[in-house]
């Protein structure tokens, strides 16, 4: 239990599901609810299923390109302290940062669930290092397994929340939803730190 709570709050707070609410109401504001569960449904499964691929295989690609797994640690853990400082300064209540360029062909698609909603909104370059981070050879197949199971809860929650992400933005409002994202900055950022000075103990061999 212990295992599947931590996994899932790294996880959760990093993937940061409240900040992409606003991103998916202005991408699907046209949409039928039935077609933007489908969407959110569609998008939380290529999420689940791009960051356990990575949590189980990406040791061994990086491997291949010679990386090891302190080197993404120390790496990824800089890119997630990025991420947590982007989110305690910025206006989190606008969502998480899209370019003009592709809102525009996204709100010129049929169907986001892939691109952008998916990759790299929800499982982004901080999601996968992440992912990649929980791997170790020491885990037991039972360990390997209750990672999967967390990496599926967190994306059942963040589907939930994607298909009430209306009713929620219009109840906590953008003030609270900028709170909620400072709180979520400040665990990413201290997931980052955490990231970094593992990488750094292991390679000093501590």
């Amino acid at each position: 239990m212990e295992l599947v709570l931590a996994t899932f709050t790294a996880l959760f707070t990093v993937v940061n599901p409240f900040g992409a609410m606003p991103v998916f109401i202005t991408l699907t504001q046209d949409d039928t609810a039935a077609n933007r569960n489908q969407q959110a449904l569609r998008a939380c499964i290529y999420m689940a299923l791009i960051l356990s691929v990575f949590f189980v295989a990406g040791q061994y690609v990086l491997n291949f390109f010679g990386v090891g797994l302190t080197d993404i640690r120390i790496v990824g853990g800089l890119m997630i302290m990025r991420a947590g400082f982007g989110l305690l300064t910025s206006k989190s209540h606008q969502g998480k940062k899209v370019s003009k360029s592709v809102l525009k062909e996204s709100l010129e698609k049929d169907d986001i669930s892939f691109t952008p909603l998916a990759m790299p909104m929800l499982s982004g370059p901080g999601s996968i290092a992440v992912s990649i981070g929980m791997f170790s050879p020491a885990l037991s197949y039972s360990g390997i397994s209750l990672i999967l199971v967390s990496i599926a809860l967190m994306a059942a929650i963040t589907f939930v929340l994607l298909v009430f992400s209306h009713q929620l933005v219009g109840y906590i409002g953008k003030a609270g939803l900028s709170a909620l994202s400072r709180i979520m900055g400040f665990i990413v950022l201290s997931i980052g730190v955490n990231f970094v000075t593992t990488g750094i103990l292991s390679l000093l061999g501590k």
